[in-house]
């Protein structure tokens, strides 16, 4: 199924990190405006936070089915449908009047982005062939996505701030309406359907139903109490509609799932890298949110200012993860990235006391941030490795769903640590057991990471180096990768 090569290669990747970048800053743009959408749009404090877990259910419930899209339909169909949903979706967000019209605009946001996740990352498989070049691709994708989750914080201070919370949702729209443009100019045309493939209805129903019935219990929990009667309904669903799948696929003539890619263990050791990385890297700018605005009392655009340094650090450790894997393997170097990144946190914690101040976070924020970016480029290499390009956006579905799962269990079970211990406190004394809270979930986030190193240790010689020969698709071969 080859796959035409572009005419301009960078210029296309351009495209696809913008892509990435707009999905990542999604994850955290809205939190430092969640105090004014509540108070304008009259949320309690039980229901505001559904502004964020709306986006998360769905779209960490539609990730898998997006990336089978990708394969079935086509990836640039996929594609632009995800950028034209999202935009959409972000400028009913932004036009919201009620709390229940921004979280059907934000779960059909979540939808754009399971769409849109998968088919990017299935465009650059497809059109960069395995070794250095795809490696080059996927680190230049990867310093927006992995800087994006902390740009998103940034940006949603100085939004919120200048131009009042509406404009974090405005802001997609302009950007995806870019890419979708430079999609349909740029990106090569997916190539005519030659053979009639079967769609696993009854597989992509179940799993989707089922991933987005666990997550939805994993972001009330909190919420209504983890022995709550909607929480366990949700998590007794969710386990019997994705058992359902397992029977499902284990008859299907063209499973959602391939088993091929359950034989994959770069790609298994990937997906169990990516929800660790979530779980511990993606929890820490919620913390370093919190810590700057709830406990040193800064405003939305100076706390959005102080993810400069990280943003920073983290597009710089993509670039060194791209270098590193291409001269060393994946391996050795997500054990540096993940080693890196928990001495990094480790040191950080230093910051989260009650009346310590931003410079004593900065030292840390460079550091974990140098490895979170190192660690980011090379997970997404392994979980492209050894794959055959017509399962490409399943697999890229497989991996990203257990990103926004480690996401949603990582962020449910820290948050739960960090607030245990502030019940019944105010003023100075709350103060002070939030940071201390907030210090044990930052020192649990490096443990995590300390966990992801010893996770890479299974991949084999022959998964982490892979020739950098002709791809399995000709024609997406590139002459280079623009930066």
């Amino acid at each position: 199924m080859p796959v035409n090569r572009p005419l301009r290669p960078g210029v296309v990747l351009a495209f696809l990190a913008l892509a990435q970048l707009i999905y990542s800053l999604d994850l955290n743009i809205v939190f430092v405006a969640l105090p004014d959408i509540g108070k304008d749009l009259g949320f309690t404090a039980q229901t505001q936070q559904w502004v964020v877990g709306a986006y998360t259910v769905f779209c960490g419930g539609f990730l898998l089915l997006g990336g089978r899209l990708a394969d079935l339909l086509g990836r640039r169909r996929t594609f632009v449908t995800a950028l034209a949903l999202y935009a959409l979706a972000s400028l009913a967000g932004g036009l919201a009047t009620s709390p229940a019209i921004i979280v059907v605009a934000r779960a059909i946001q979540g939808i754009g982005g399971a769409l849109l996740l998968p088919a990017t990352l299935s465009l650059i498989n497809a059109l960069y062939e395995e070794g250095p070049r795809r490696n080059r691709a996927l680190a230049v994708w990867g310093g927006a996505g992995a800087s994006g989750l902390t740009i998103g914080a940034l940006l949603g201070g100085i939004l919120t701030q200048s131009f009042g919370w509406r404009a974090v949702f405005f802001v997609n729209v302009p950007l995806a309406a870019v890419v979708l443009v430079g999609a349909l100019l740029f990106v090569p045309r997916d190539p005519a359907v030659t053979e009639r493939r079967r769609f696993d209805l009854p597989g992509a129903l179940t799993v989707t139903a089922g991933a987005t019935l666990l997550v939805f219990g994993l972001v009330q929990g909190p919420v209504s109490g983890w022995g709550s009667a909607t929480g366990i309904s949700a998590f007794v669903l969710a386990v019997l509609l994705l058992g359902l799948f397992a029977v499902i696929e284990s008859r299907s003539a063209d499973p959602l799932m391939p088993p091929a890619l359950l034989r994959n263990r770069s790609l298994i050791i990937a997906a169990a890298v990516t929800f660790l990385y979530m779980g511990s890297f993606g929890a820490l700018p919620y913390f370093e949110t919190t810590l700057m605005q709830g406990v040193h009392g800064l405003s939305a655009l100076q706390s959005g200012l102080g993810f400069l340094v990280p943003s920073v650090a983290i597009a710089s450790g993509t670039q060194v993860g791209e270098r590193l894997t291409t001269r060393f393997g994946t391996r050795a170097t997500l054990l540096g990235g993940f080693l890196v990144g928990a001495v990094g946190t480790a040191v950080m914690t230093v910051g989260f006391h009650q009346h310590s101040s931003y410079l004593a976070l900065v030292p840390g924020l460079v550091v974990s941030g140098v490895g979170q970016g190192v660690t980011w480029t090379a997970m997404w290499i392994a979980a492209a490795t050894g794959v055959a390009p017509e399962q490409a956006g399943v697999a890229n579905g497989m991996a990203t769903t257990t990103l926004s799962l480690g996401n949603a269990i990582g962020l449910a079970a820290l948050i739960a640590v960090a607030n245990s211990g502030t019940a019944h406190l105010s003023g100075s004394p709350l103060a002070a057991a939030q940071a201390s809270g907030y210090g044990t979930a930052v020192w649990i986030t490096a443990v995590l990471m300390l966990v992801g190193a010893l996770l890479a240790l299974p991949l084999t010689r022959r998964a982490e180096r892979q020739p950098a020969g002709p791809s399995t698709e000709p024609a997406a071969a590139v002459e280079h990768v623009g930066h």
